[in-house]
């Protein structure tokens, strides 16, 4: 179990195709509507690289830099490169983020890491549930009845503002389900 935040942490898994960003992409502006910092962190299972080549950070980097941290009046990036491919450790993430600036972090990804998630289920994608064997997950949210029976609540995945209902109930509630 993470152990890094006080901030209410809830994270969003699922099998790849499932729908995890889509679904996040309306769900943040109707939370932070409300009045809610979010964080988010997400996880890739790919190698990727948001510095571009010709630009001086690039350049320093190539050059020998581990370590970029690019900043101006509006934002901040910190570009960090690893001398071995191993997968992120999510504790050490939550650790980079600003906690003081923040009322909540949204986690996408990170499906085999014991920490409250709702699950994004389309049995469409023919891919086992998680839920069954995960009890971390407080809650389904699917865009069809599920087979597989569950004590959880289940949500609508068409309905942002549904979920986005119980996310916000989630954290008043001091995370109990």
């Amino acid at each position: 179990m993470l152990t890094i935040t006080s901030k209410p942490l809830v994270g969003f898994a699922a099998y790849s195709g499932a729908g995890k960003t889509t679904l996040l992409i309306k769900l943040l502006p109707l939370l932070t509507a409300r009045g809610i910092r979010v964080g988010m962190i997400k996880h890739a299972h790919h190698s990727f690289d948001i510095d571009k080549p010709g630009k001086d950070s690039y350049r320093l980097r190539r050059a020998g830099a581990s370590q970029m941290l690019v900043a101006s009046t509006r934002c901040e990036a910190l570009i960090t490169d690893k001398d071995e491919a191993r997968e992120p450790d999510l504790d050490q993430l939550l650790s980079r983020l600003d906690h003081n600036a923040l009322d909540l972090i949204l986690v996408e990804g990170f499906k085999k890491v014991s920490f409250p998630k709702i699950e994004v289920f389309r049995g469409a994608l023919a891919k086992p549930a998680l839920f069954p064997e995960d009890s971390s997950v407080i809650a389904v949210a699917t865009d069809a009845p599920l087979t597989i029976p569950t004590s959880l609540p289940v949500l609508n995945l068409n309905d942002p503002g549904a979920i986005a209902d119980f996310v916000c109930g989630y954290i008043e509630t001091g995370g109990r389900r």
